[in-house]
């Protein structure tokens, strides 16, 4: 069996957020929201200044982070975080502001690793004053820990206390604010012990859930149950109502139609969750709380509850010191779903979006004034919430809230494909995220994205851009300098750009180079010579000797440097009184020199030491420009291919320093590289010896690499231009080398203005272009076309950049079924829609709103749409030629005429499965049917031609020598084309399989993926017509993609968050293809399946679940990865390594990681990632990414091991990323 290892890395982190809080955890007075997005863990912080939450620091822990809470022990100025996750311990993290990460204070160790219904972790309480939590399990077990600090400040906790009740479920959990008597935990439970024990299920439909008080005694260390009372089966959140001074105590109980208010010995409240006044409302379905958050004011506090529908509604709470008088419900406003709420003390609300993007909202006003009805507990006093009419608003526009800042996700991330339509260098990912009306078509692309500021047409095309300031302390630059082929142009910076006659620039001819020096003066370097300007527009000039030339130049603050055709360098630089004075000698290159470079002059110093000039020999020199050895060669560099551009750059890294001093730190010296071959070169540049060393290099493109520096969000970076536009900058202590998402610029320089204070200036063609780099930390750009419904799949047009989606959502009204209820209501005859983007489409219990969309990508159109109606949805499509029919050979027939005359149409068919009346709990169809639309109007249109009825939703299909292959529930059929219907041809069924639901086929080779029986290879016999099993899986893996590798060789994803690959053993293979698979006829199966078993290659836990897989290219040059899409908005790659040497060292470099990095939560690295299935030969490249955020000691002590320098380790673990992915 041949072997495979694999590297894992995540290009785009999952986006879907689980938990959120807000706390004070830097110990400022600003809050922060912590965020909890799959295995990370991140900081937000508002900035006032930008409008939007800036990401301060993510962290990977390795584990499933499944509930987060914030805490403040009495007299702390700070916020720590406790985190469940699935390593069987209780975490408390703390952030460190000096280092910019979170550190675990407490690990305590109580259960089992995993995800398990008996182990703490699902449910969380803290005790409102910081004195204890509460750590639950789904079943059963509760521990309550005592949280206080020492003599030295540290935060201690206690050994746990038991609270666990044997045969019971939790559903909620929270802490009673109750002042500073003992702490009270509430919890929504079910006691299942009579139902388990009673086969005929009566005891299940009484059951009961309770609201249980669980009182933590201080004095005698133990915790007690103190009280219980019933309330509605269907009760499903727990928000605490203020105590002690502040309130009457008690939590808010969330159940299906109402909200009651529950306290231990006190009067109960209820109110009804207002419904929403629209012809389209469903009396049978009532609506439940979804998220909540409770804010405390001075003398006053409030609660804002979310419904499924995402209205929030404002309660409040009359009291007195009896106890609570009344509770009261009013509509507020409506924002999209949400996981979570947080609101801030600035007057801020962070709505954690269920699906889509993420939004931060500003209160223009607390709802006082709104007008909105108000619901009084004191008008609902029976218990019966039956008995009272249903409580009515009417929606509208947000009055209260105001949108700051919209985090983009792609969030739920469902298919995706990967194409290269616009003929760029780099393929593109088109995706399928979002659900319901919010849903998205997408376009990603790498790159940064920009912000354009100017864009205008010059008179001609020019050959080169600069900006300059007129003085040494200027904040900002005063003059644009153009260069033509035949004289420069100086434009002045301000509200308007003029043209500048009386700069002193010879505007006669070619500009070479243009520097600000000294304190007040310009320099202009032109072919013939340099031109030296004074504040008072003195000039002194320098002419090239008698028929020479200046070829090349490069210029500081205090430094000029030329090289002349007779390839002599000739060195200029300033005296103290802002004289320019060349050096005595000439340094003789022997070889025409294409490009130079001087550093910026460090601060401190009079002169910048090195010079780097680059020759035709395809050499690249470093000479010195000390006052004892000006001139002389310190180095040599071959290369190559000759070099087009050189620039000397002090950038921040990570070797030498810690991640704590970084920013601080004195950075490392580079001299950046560009070839004439389109590859890039950074090499460290010796500060003492002038020697280069550790040399890496990237190709950027088919064109010659021109390097400018810039300034990047206050940073030093590269602009590095050639057939696109990249950015060379740091990133968390990593180098990297990122795409623009751009026009290709020829020739660039960093800008700064009123208007734009950190941006850069560049020239395309003939017009000038003014940009601001967005962030750094977003390396991927998407384009957004809204959808109607949830999307399902797409799949592109076989020779046209056109994509066809299907979308459903269910419990929806399709748009026939909103019209007929419009036409039967008389009062509401003329209502107009809420725009579905805020409002959501109109919810109806069992009902199905489906349709096709026609996408252009490149166009961001969507050309045409059918709607599907009779309660039908899509799940599958695909394009078939059915080239094989009868049908088609006639219609080949007419196509071969209308040819002849000039016309030209389409020869394929779009098929889609679809649903009718499908319940999905319980699950029920009322049967399935397969749509065939004829593809017109150059793939733009659609033309309907029937619909074939099938026993199953066919939830997979894809064309198979000119016929149709379709899974249609535990079958596979072949199906033709017909004249009123599809027309089955062969069937495959086997009791080993309960539903296809992936498909793929090479020549005869059918692979085909189960639903819970992993895949199983067929093969096609033509002479007999049948399909005949192969080979299948040993395990029963709940399969949600599969694609080929190769003839043998699959890889796929199941729904518990495993990626696996897995081949079929090569004499089987081999047998199979002899005779069409004669011998499969009469073969030995074992259980109905197969007779032979697949064997596994690879197997690694991603903790997503993945919706789509791949094998494809990702850079240009580079290798074929397995490029996965997950769930919660994961993209990630598995690369396959191309040495041995390369697999021993990860493989030692992951080793040591695991015990030298070890995750936050104090999961075991190893075991996480074969949470089901012990990891086989793939490498966690996430992990070994960590070892560039390594204290510098650890990294000396890792690298020491290894047998290797730190810089050799980073750059081998950079490479990974850069060679395969991005």
């Amino acid at each position: 069996m041949t072997s495979i290892s694999l590297y894992s890395l995540t290009l785009v982190p999952p986006s879907a957020i689980t938990s959120s809080i807000v706390g004070q955890f830097s110990g400022r007075r600003q809050q922060e929201i912590i965020t909890a997005s799959g295995s990370r863990i991140q900081l937000y912080r508002f900035d006032p200044s930008a409008g939007r939450l800036v990401l301060i620091t993510s962290t990977e822990v390795f584990g499933i982070i499944r509930t987060i809470k914030p805490f403040r022990v009495a007299g702390s100025s700070k916020d720590c975080v406790i985190v469940g996750s699935d390593s069987g311990r209780i975490a408390i993290l703390e952030y460190k502001t000096e280092q910019t990460r979170f550190v675990h204070v407490h690990l305590e160790t109580f259960g089992k690793t995993g995800v398990r219904r008996v182990v703490p972790g699902q449910y969380l309480a803290v005790d409102p004053k910081g004195r204890a939590t509460m750590i639950a399990s789904v079943e059963k077990n509760k521990l309550v820990y005592i949280l206080n600090r020492d003599t030295n400040a540290n935060i201690t906790i206690s050994s746990p206390l038991e609270a666990h009740k044997p045969r019971s479920l939790l559903y909620a959990v929270t802490g009673l604010d109750v002042g500073y008597d003992n702490p009270i935990f509430a919890a929504l439970e079910v006691d299942y012990s009579e139902a388990d024990l009673d086969p005929s299920g009566q005891a299940y439909r009484e059951i009961q859930k309770t609201l249980t008080y669980y009182q933590l005694d201080l004095g005698l260390n133990h915790v007690v149950r103190m009280w219980s009372d019933i309330v509605d089966r269907q009760s499903n959140l727990l928000m605490e109502v203020p105590g002690g001074a502040d309130g009457p105590s008690g939590v808010l109980v969330c159940t299906e139609g109402y909200i009651v208010y529950r306290h231990m010995n006190k009067a109960v409240h209820r109110v009804p969750i207002p419904r929403r006044r629209t012809p389209y409302d469903d009396p049978s379905r009532k609506r439940i709380i979804v998220c909540g958050v409770m804010h405390k004011m001075k003398r006053d506090f409030f609660f804002l509850l979310q419904s499924d529908e995402g209205d929030l509604f404002k309660v409040t709470i009359d009291y007195n010191v009896r106890g609570v008088e009344a509770l009261k419900i009013q509509y507020f406003d409506t924002v999209p779903v949400a996981i979570s709420l947080n609101i801030l003390k600035s007057g801020f609300l962070f709505a954690a979006a269920e699906g889509g993007s993420h939004n931060f909202y500003q209160f223009v006003q607390l709802g006082e004034e709104s007008g909105e009805t108000e619901f009084v507990s004191t008008e609902y006093v029976k218990g019966d919430m039956s008995d009272y009419p249903a409580a009515y608003f009417y929606p509208r526009q947000p009055e209260n809230l105001s949108l700051v800042h919209t985090m983009d996700t792609m969030n739920p991330l469902i298919d995706a494909k990967v194409d290269n339509l616009t003929g760029e260098d780099a393929p593109q990912i088109y995706a399928l995220a979002g659900q319901g009306p919010r849903s998205s078509f997408r376009t990603l692309r790498h790159g940064l994205d920009v912000t354009e500021v100017v864009a205008s047409e010059l008179p001609g095309e020019p050959t080169a851009v600069w900006t300059a300031k007129l003085a040494a302390e200027d904040t900002f630059d005063a003059y644009i300098v153009l260069s033509f082929t035949n004289g420069t142009l100086v434009l002045s910076i301000g509200e308007t750009v003029e043209e500048v006659t009386d700069s002193g620039f010879l505007s006669s001819t070619p500009t070479l180079a243009v520097q600000q020096v000294g304190d007040d003066s310009l320099v202009q370097v032109y072919p013939k010579g340099i031109r030296h300007i004074s504040a008072n527009k003195e000039v002194n000039e320098w002419e090239a000797p008698l028929h020479t030339m200046v070829v090349a130049a490069t210029t500081n603050s205090r430094q000029v440097a030329v090289a002349l055709s007779t390839t002599e360098v000739v060195y200029f630089e300033l005296d103290e009184d802002g004289q320019l004075n060349e050096y005595q000698d000439r340094k003789e290159m022997g070889a025409s020199v294409t490009s130079m470079s001087v550093g910026d002059v460090p601060e401190g110093k009079v002169r910048n030491s090195f010079l780097a000039v680059g020759c035709d020999d395809r050499t690249v020199h470093i000479v010195s420009l000390d006052p004892e050895n000006t001139l002389e060669s310190l180095s040599v560099q071959a290369l190559t291919a000759s070099p087009t551009s050189l620039r000397i750059l002090s950038m921040p890294d990570s070797t030498f320093v810690d991640n704590s001093q970084l920013l601080d730190a004195n950075s490392t010296l580079y001299l950046h590289i560009g070839l004439y071959n389109g590859v890039y070169l950074r090499s460290v540049l010796d500060t003492i010896t002038g020697q280069l060393s550790d040399t890496q290099t990237q190709f950027l493109g088919a064109r010659p690499v021109k390097l400018f520096k810039v300034m990047a969000q206050d940073q030093p970076a590269i602009l590095a231009l050639s057939s696109r536009s990249w950015l060379a900058y740091t990133k968390d202590v990593n180098f990297m080398v990122t795409p623009l998402v751009y026009e290709g610029l020829e020739f660039g320089d960093g800008f700064s203005s009123e208007q734009c204070e950190v941006g850069i200036v560049g020239i395309e063609g003939s017009n000038l272009r003014i940009f601001m780099i967005n962030d750094l930390s977003e390396n991927t750009k998407s384009d957004t076309l809204p959808l109607a419904y949830t999307p399902r799949r797409m799949i592109r047009h076989p020779n046209r950049a056109l994509f066809y989606v299907i979308e459903s959502d269910n419990n929806t009204l399709a748009p026939d079924a909103r019209q007929e209820l419009l036409s039967t209501s008389r009062k509401q005859s003329d209502y107009e829609d809420l725009p579905a983007e805020e409002f959501g489409n109109p919810k109806f219990t069992e009902k199905w709103a489906s349709c096709i969309e026609i996408v252009d990508p490149l166009s961001q159109e969507k050309p045409a749409r059918i709607d599907l109606v009779d309660n039908e949805a899509a799940f599958s499509v695909t394009v078939c030629s059915f080239a094989a029919s009868p049908r088609r050979r006639d219609e080949e027939e007419e196509e071969e005429d209308r040819k002849a005359s000039g016309e030209d149409e389409e020869s394929a068919y779009l098929v889609v499965g679809t649903a009718k009346d499908l319940s999905l709990v319980p699950r029920r169809c009322g049967g399935g049917f397969i749509h065939v639309y004829k593809i017109v109007d150059e793939g733009r249109g659609l033309e309907f031609v029937h619909k074939t009825e099938v026993d199953d939703p066919p939830v997979a299909m894809t064309e198979f020598q000119g016929r149709l292959l379709v899974g249609v529930g535990q079958c596979l059929r072949i199906f033709d084309l017909g004249m009123k219907r599809l027309l089955r041809k062969c069937e495959y069924k086997s009791r080993s399989l309960n539903n296809v639901v992936t498909i793929n086929v090479a020549h005869n080779r059918i692979i085909i993926g189960d639903i819970q029986q992993s895949v199983t290879y067929l093969v096609y016999r033509h002479a007999d017509n049948k399909l005949l099993p192969l080979t299948d899986d040993v395990v029963a893996r709940h399969t949600t993609c599969v694609t080929m590798l190769d003839y043998e060789t699959v890889t796929g994803g199941d729904k518990f968050g495993n990626l696996w690959v897995l081949r079929c053993k090569e004499q089987v293979s081999r047998d199979a293809d002899e005779d069409n698979g004669a011998q499969l006829l009469n073969a030995r199966t074992y259980l109905d399946g197969a007779p032979s078993r697949l064997d596994m290659l690879a197997h690694f836990y991603v903790q997503d679940i993945p919706t789509s897989i791949q094998k494809t290219q990702l850079v240009p040059g580079g290798r074929e990865v397995i490029l996965y899409t997950g769930l919660q908005g994961t993209i990630g790659v598995l690369a396959p390594f191309i040495s041995h040497e390369d697999v021993d060292f990860f493989q030692q470099l992951e080793t040591i990681l695991r015990n030298e990095a070890r995750p936050l939560t104090g999961r075991d690295h190893l075991i996480y990632r074969g949470s089901y299935v012990p990891v086989k030969s793939v490498i966690d490249g996430d992990l070994c990414e960590m070892y560039a955020m390594l204290p510098v000691d650890k990294k000396r002590s890792i690298a020491a091991e290894l047998e290797r320098t730190v810089r050799e380790v980073e750059r081998k673990v950079a490479g990974m990323r850069t060679r395969y992915a991005f």
